[in-house]
């Protein structure tokens, strides 16, 4: 058993390695091949953000690993693989249910994260990202990475997903931490500031965050920062480093 679970874990640990490398160091090549050189001088950074982002990357993996481990070999989640076992709206329905779930506790744990105290414990590594890259979406001190790391394994005991639904949101929440720490915006300007950028997070909105650090705390959804009056609106890219700002 105990053997079944390290393994377990350590092939999650991997994988979630292997994907943060793989989609970061995407999306980095395509920003040296769209802006050549917007990136210059920050190779210390990177490399920090890298080294902070595989610790992540392990922290992130215990839970998974442990879920994985008891979904195998005792049914412990409400994952499900024969999509006839609810009925086919639930699907896509699902997937929207697991994002504005993990929205809703990143929101609340990330405004948590930026009262004082917490911030300079933990929240500061995130910040040091100034301005931040490609390479940035997992860099978090490991009391950070915790709270990110057992939301999703927390909702596949209680949530019934579809395995290819919960590929799907797992996909979404990679791309969209990377993307929305890139430094530029990859989506389509009629998308970010039309109707659906209203109410979705993409670079645009995130880089404000980065710059004035008391708004736009969201990850995929506007929701909560509009309800609650924290929504900044977008931001720009100019490369200034933001002025240190600390606390809700």
């Amino acid at each position: 058993m105990v053997l079944a679970v390290l393994l377990s874990t350590f092939a999650m640990v991997a994988i979630i390695a292997g994907r943060y490398l793989a989609v970061s160091g995407g999306f980095a090549w395509l920003t040296q091949r769209r802006l050549p050189g917007l990136y210059a001088g920050q190779e210390k950074q990177i490399r920090k953000e890298i080294g902070w982002s595989l610790a992540s990357g392990a922290i992130y993996g215990i839970p998974a690993g442990l879920v994985a481990w008891g979904w195998q070999e005792h049914g412990w989640t409400r994952i499900y693989l024969d999509v006839s076992d609810y009925p086919l709206w639930w699907i896509p329905v699902s997937i929207l249910v697991y994002l504005f779930l993990h929205d809703t506790w990143f929101y609340w744990t990330h405004r948590w994260m930026h009262r004082p105290k917490l911030f300079r414990i933990a929240h500061a590594v995130h910040h040091a990202s100034r301005p931040p890259t490609a390479w940035a979406a997992m860099s978090f001190h490991p009391l950070e990475a915790l709270t990110g790391a057992i939301v999703i394994p927390a909702l596949v005991l209680f949530i019934p997903i579809h395995a290819a639904a919960l590929l799907v949101v797992l996909t979404v929440m990679t791309v969209m931490g990377v993307t929305n720490h890139m430094g530029w915006e990859i989506f389509p300007r009629r998308l970010v500031q039309g109707r659906a950028g209203n109410w979705l997070i993409t670079a645009s909105h995130h880089q404000r965050h980065h710059r004035e650090y008391r708004c736009n705390y969201g990850l995929y959804f506007r929701f909560w920062d509009r309800i609650c009056g924290t929504d900044g609106g977008l931001g720009d890219f100019d490369r200034v480093a933001p002025r240190r700002i600390v606390g809700n």
